[in-house]
């Protein structure tokens, strides 16, 4: 059987979609749209797929296919899995999901009518450290979980010219911010490891929204976030405070600490290092590797391999017509995407928001 597949993005599909689907068997991709005509027919001739549209609606009337993947600005998330949707293809979108968990729900509803495999794109549900952590988690290794602490600290928009006019990810009307862009992966892990969220409390801040294109000069706004913090209670009672700014001008990365009643779990991106210690003992070295990285072709770093994994299951799953064994199913994203409303109204009422 081969699995006919259409892309709708061709950035990140290039570096990560593209890659994972050109290492596995009995998959063909027979389009690929675009925004940009140019970038479509350039992600098209570099994996030798036969048709390249900036128009996503004509290429689903024209192509009939059993799944799209859809990686574009969240604006569009919607109505481009909608339309997928009722094409009869199963989706993957990415993340966010929606621009707000009425867009999510509805997208949820109509696959689940519609009968169709449904996954958002976080990737590291699939990475072998992350699962680690929860199998830790789950087996108490190190006991109750009562506190988490992740931050996420990056300097790629602190300089003012650092981004060109236009940029998507700088404005909210778009869809745009670092609370999609990373909370929505934080939300996702915390999910994940332990469960539900009960309430949340947080800011969302615009901390350089005067801009500037370096290449014309160009003095531009943005409104999106970004800088994010919040505090979220979960269910099973542990508390997680989440730090994430681009707004820096030095990168600290992406750090995750988990600490229980009998242990403490530590994991950094610089490394990638996963340290596991008992009450009284030392840290241990519980790394796991991924043996998706050493496929041919493609790209360095968890996020690009663990798309592998993630793929593989999509593609699996659907050519043995079974349900999904792994990752983040659209029900998943609706959860994610709640949150996130909730971090906004907490941080414009300045309140906590219990979450039902």
């Amino acid at each position: 059987m081969t699995i006919k597949v259409a892309i709708i993005g061709a950035s990140f599909a290039r570096t990560a979609y593209l890659p994972a689907l050109a290492t596995m068997d009995d998959v063909e991709v027979v389009a690929v749209a675009s925004a940009r005509l140019d970038s479509a027919r350039a992600a098209a001739a570099a994996f030798g797929i036969p048709h390249a549209y900036d128009d996503w609606r004509a290429m689903l009337d024209r192509h009939a296919v059993d799944f799209v993947a859809i990686a574009t600005p969240t604006i569009y998330h919607a109505p481009m899995t909608l339309a997928a949707l009722d094409a009869g293809a199963h989706v993957l979108c990415e993340k966010p999901m929606a621009m707000d968990a009425g867009e999510a729900r509805q997208m949820l509803d109509r696959a689940v009518a519609a009968g169709r495999l449904h996954l958002i794109g976080h990737e590291l549900r699939f990475n072998p450290n992350r699962r680690k952590i929860r199998q830790l988690i789950a087996d108490g290794y190190i006991g109750q979980v009562r506190h988490i602490n992740i931050v996420n600290i990056t300097g790629t928009w602190g300089d003012p010219a650092s981004r060109p006019a236009g940029d998507w990810w700088s404005l909210a009307e778009m869809g745009g911010g670092r609370l999609g862009a990373n909370g929505s992966h934080q939300i996702d892990l915390l999910r994940f490891w332990l469960g539900d969220v009960g309430a949340v409390s947080g800011q969302v801040a615009t901390m350089v929204p005067l801009r500037v294109d370096k290449q014309t000069g160009q003095t531009w706004t943005a409104t999106a976030d970004d800088q994010v913090s919040f505090t979220a209670e979960m269910k099973s009672g542990a508390l997680a405070s989440v730090f994430i700014s681009s707004a820096a001008r030095h990168n600290i990365g992406n750090q995750t600490q988990i600490f229980g009643s009998e242990g403490t779990i530590k994991l950094a991106d610089a490394d990638e290092r996963l340290l596991v210690a008992r009450a009284g003992e030392d840290f241990q070295d519980m790394s796991e590797d991924d043996p998706n990285a050493s496929l041919p072709g493609i790209g360095k770093g968890i996020w690009n391999v663990s798309v592998v994994a993630m793929m593989q299951e999509m593609i699996g799953a659907i050519r043995d017509r079974r349900p999904l064994q792994a990752g983040a199913t659209f029900a998943d994203g609706l959860q994610c995407q709640i949150v996130m409303d909730a971090v906004r109204q907490s941080s414009s009422e300045r309140r906590w928001i219990t979450l039902t």
